[in-house]
C-alpha cells in the first residue's frame, strides 16, 4: 500500500509504499529528518503473534488482582502495560513469565501454552525484573557472563556491551555503578541468552530524567534490532515514547487498548490551541461563529478546542482578518493522563 505524508519540519510530501502494519525509519529527502511511520491496517498471522493472553486471572482470596483479560502482543513491537501501582501490571507480567500460577485463563508464548511448554520457550525470553540487583563486587562484565551461565544458548558478551553502550564500563564493580548504569546492566542481563522476547518490569522506576532518557534509548534500539518488547511501566512519558501498542490496566482490568493515536483520538480532549493575550469577547464571539470551542480563561487567554494542527492557521487567520491582536500562541497536544483521566476520573500519577 501507498502512503503520502507531509513532512513536519519542512513540509515536504513524500510518498512510502509498504504493507499493512509494516514499521518503517524514514529520512525526509527534502531536509533530512528522519521519522518513524506504520502503515495502517494489520496482516497478522498466528506465527506473528509473540504473547497471546485469554481470560487471564489472578485471585488471592476475595482479592482479584487480575479479572479476566486478554491481549496480543505482535513480534517485533514494543508492548506497552500501563497503569499505576497496585492495578496488576507485574502480577500479569509474573504469571506470563511463569512465576506465579494463574487461577484462571490461557497463556501463549510464540504460539506454545505456557500451562504446559514453558521449558520449550524459556531459552527465547529475557526478563528484567522489577527493581533489579545483581552482585556489588562483580564486574559489569563478569555480572554478564555469571548470567550467561544460567542458558544454554549465549549471546556474545561483547556485541552486548557495545549494544547497551556499556564497554566503557565494563571492568568498573557493579555496586559503585550510578542508578542509571545499574540499569543498563540490568536490561543487558536480559539479553545475555539472546532471546526474542524481553520483559522490562519497571525499568526505569526510581531514575533520575537524564538516566531515564538513556534506558529510553537502549531499549528503542533493541526493538530496532527485531526484539519483542513488554514493558510494564506506570509513566505515561515512558509509554509514549517507546510503545507501539498500549494496553492500560486498572483494578486488574484493562480499560483500553490500542497505539497511542488510537487512544488519544478515541479518549483525549484534542489539540488545545491556547491564544495568549487575546481574550477579548470579539474573539470569542467570532470563533464560537466559525464552530470553534473556545473557552475564555482569567488570565486574559483563549483556549481553543482544535481536531488538526491545520486548523491552527484557519484561527489566526480569522483573528487578523478581523484585526483582532494577540501576544503569543502555544499548542497542547492531548496526552494519555488525560486519556487516564477520561477513563477512571483520576490521574494516572494519583490513582
Amino acid at each position: 500500500m501507498e502512503l503520502k505524508l507531509q513532512c513536519p519540519y519542512c513540509k515536504h510530501i513524500e510518498k512510502y509504499n509498504g504493507l499493512p502494519g509494516t514499521k518503517l525509519v524514514v529520512s525526509c529527502p527534502q531536509c533530512g529528518k528522519q521519522g518513524r511511520i506504520t502503515f495502517p491496517g494489520n496482516l497478522l498471522k498466528d506465527g506473528q503473534i509473540a504473547i497471546e493472553v485469554n481470560q487471564l486471572t489472578k485471585q488471592y482470596a476475595e482479592l482479584v488482582a487480575v479479572n479476566g483479560i486478554s491481549f496480543k502482543v505482535r513480534q517485533g513491537e514494543i508492548f506497552a502495560f500501563l497503569g499505576p501501582n497496585g492495578a496488576g501490571k507485574t502480577t500479569t507480567v509474573e504469571m506470563i513469565e511463569s512465576i506465579r500460577i494463574p487461577t484462571d485463563g490461557q497463556i501463549k508464548i510464540l504460539g506454545k501454552d505456557i500451562a504446559h511448554s514453558f521449558n520449550q520457550v524459556k531459552q527465547q525470553i529475557g526478563i528484567l525484573p522489577q527493581e533489579f540487583r545483581s552482585f556489588e563486587r562483580l564486574t559489569v562484565r563478569e555480572t554478564l557472563d555469571y548470567y550467561s551461565r544460567l542458558y544454554e544458548k549465549r549471546a556474545n558478551i561483547d556485541s552486548i556491551l557495545k549494544a547497551m553502550d556499556l564497554t566503557g564500563h565494563e571492568k568498573k564493580l557493579y555496586g559503585k555503578l550510578s542508578g542509571g548504569l545499574k540499569q543498563r546492566v540490568g536490561v543487558a542481563v536480559s539479553l545475555v541468552n539472546d532471546p526474542d522476547i524481553i520483559f522490562l518490569d519497571e525499568p526505569t522506576t526510581g531514575l533520575d530524567p537524564k538516566a531515564r532518557r538513556e534506558v529510553w534509548h537502549v531499549i528503542a534500539n533493541l526493538r530496532d534490532k527485531g526484539k519483542t518488547i513488554f514493558l510494564t511501566t506506570h509513566y505515561m512519558e515512558e509509554a509514549e515514547f517507546l510503545a507501539d501498542h498500549i494496553a492500560i490496566i486498572h483494578q486488574g482490568n484493562i480499560i483500553a487498548e490500542g497505539t497511542l493515536e488510537e487512544l488519544i483520538n478515541q479518549y483525549g480532549k484534542g489539540n488545545i490551541l491556547r491564544i495568549k493575550g487575546c481574550n477579548r469577547s470579539e474573539a470569542v464571539e467570532l470563533l464560537n461563529e466559525k464552530g470553534y470551542m473556545v473557552i475564555s480563561e482569567g488570565n486574559g487567554d483563549l483556549a481553543v478546542s482544535i481536531d488538526h494542527k491545520d486548523r491552527v492557521l484557519e484561527v489566526l487567520s480569522q483573528l487578523r482578518h478581523e484585526c483582532i491582536d494577540y501576544d503569543s500562541i502555544d499548542i497542547r497536544r492531548s496526552n494519555l493522563e488525560e486519556v487516564f483521566l477520561t477513563l477512571t476520573g483520576a490521574s494516572l500519577t494519583g490513582a
